[in-house]
């Protein structure tokens, strides 16, 4: 304070919060905020979706996958967000669409405030504030789920069972897509299963392949009547339609030619034409395949346009329901809340699931 009277201080507040350090500058009776960015590091890390629990409070950055505008039964309007990292999915619900709710679009990194709640045995996020994310806030790398297993090791799983294919027509299509077509070697590799329901990440579409074709092989094993070549060729090939139903990440969504014809027609599509390519393929054995392929899924309804006729379509059935299914338990019982033994009716099961006691 001078002579004159003239009251000049300053005072400097700062606080570590989504993301930045707020300076608060007191200057003459004025205010003057200043943000600065930070990188995240130390205590500062991100915490990820499967790392949540019942009565987290967060304040994070997520990837919001998808934004619907609905309306309560009370006729009040509320948001329902799909949010992910590379850990996994979260369900979030914007109840009140007040002032600190601001403008955002389905696709963009939104950076939350609120609640973790348990709400039918899955883990809920009640959104108090959000706001897009500022770049630099965020590093895309950590939106984006990937399998926690070895690609290049699983890959090379699937070429030993190639390698030891004794058929030389069925040998030869699948040297063809796994070993000579870069293109497909790489989108394989990357590409997610499904939009949702399992293997929904990067690496998800090879590790159930895999897991398919190891089933197939004890199947072939246990049974003599099953031609060994003709199914594990079949598992290999299953899912291949889903590499053009799907895009690739960060959108992970449905295709118009996934939407219009769906991956088991576009799946025997690709590989009837590759078939055209390789002289002397038999036709029968063609036929034999590209029935296993159309057939997967077991039923009419779940989206099989002929049901099952052979052994082999029965037991790639079989296998492809057993992965995907119990895939889907694995990620739903990650997904829930630890405390909650019963977690809840599911839809996809049509029942109460209950998680085992250990």
């Amino acid at each position: 304070m001078d002579s004159k009277g003239t009251f000049q201080w300053f005072f400097f507040w700062a606080s570590l919060k989504l993301g930045k350090i707020t300076t608060l500058i007191l200057c003459n009776n004025s205010v003057q905020y200043k943000h600065v960015r930070l990188e995240r590091s130390g205590s500062n890390r991100m915490k990820y979706i499967k790392d949540l629990r019942e009565g987290d409070i967060i304040s994070e950055t997520y990837l919001c996958k998808e934004k619907r505008n609905l309306m309560t039964k009370a006729g009040n309007d509320y948001f329902s967000l799909s949010l992910q990292d590379k850990s996994g999915n979260l369900d979030g619900k914007v109840w009140k669409l007040h002032n600190g709710i601001e403008e955002f679009e389905a696709m963009e990194y939104i950076h939350v405030e609120g609640r973790i709640i348990c709400f039918q045995g899955a883990l809920q996020l009640n959104i108090e504030r959000v706001r897009r994310s500022q770049e630099g806030e965020y590093n895309p790398a950590d939106f984006v789920p990937s399998t926690n297993k070895n690609i290049e090791e699983m890959y090379s799983e699937i070429l030993k069972y190639i390698s030891r294919l004794q058929e030389p027509h069925l040998r030869k299509l699948a040297e063809s897509f796994f070993v000579n077509d870069t293109a497909f070697i790489h989108k394989f590799k990357k590409h997610s299963a499904a939009k949702t329901v399992h293997h929904g990440f990067i690496g998800g579409l090879l590790e159930h392949t895999l897991s398919v074709v190891k089933l197939c092989d004890y199947f072939a094993c246990q049974y003599p009547i099953i031609n060994r070549d003709l199914l594990i060729t079949a598992a290999m090939f299953h899912d291949i339609g889903k590499m053009e139903e799907l895009s690739s990440f960060p959108e992970n969504d449905y295709t118009d030619e996934g939407q219009l014809l769906g991956h088991i027609f576009i799946g025997a599509e690709i590989l009837g034409n590759r078939i055209q390519t390789i002289p002397g393929f038999p036709k029968h054995l063609a036929l034999e395949l590209r029935h296993c392929i159309l057939s997967h899924h077991g039923e009419l309804e779940y989206g099989s346009p002929k049901k099952p006729a052979i052994a082999e379509a029965f037991a790639l059935n079989f296998a492809d329901n057993a992965d995907a299914k119990l895939q889907t338990m694995t990620e739903i019982l990650q997904g829930a809340d630890v405390k909650c033994d019963w977690i809840g009716y599911n839809r996809f099961f049509e029942s109460n699931i209950r998680r085992t006691t250990i």
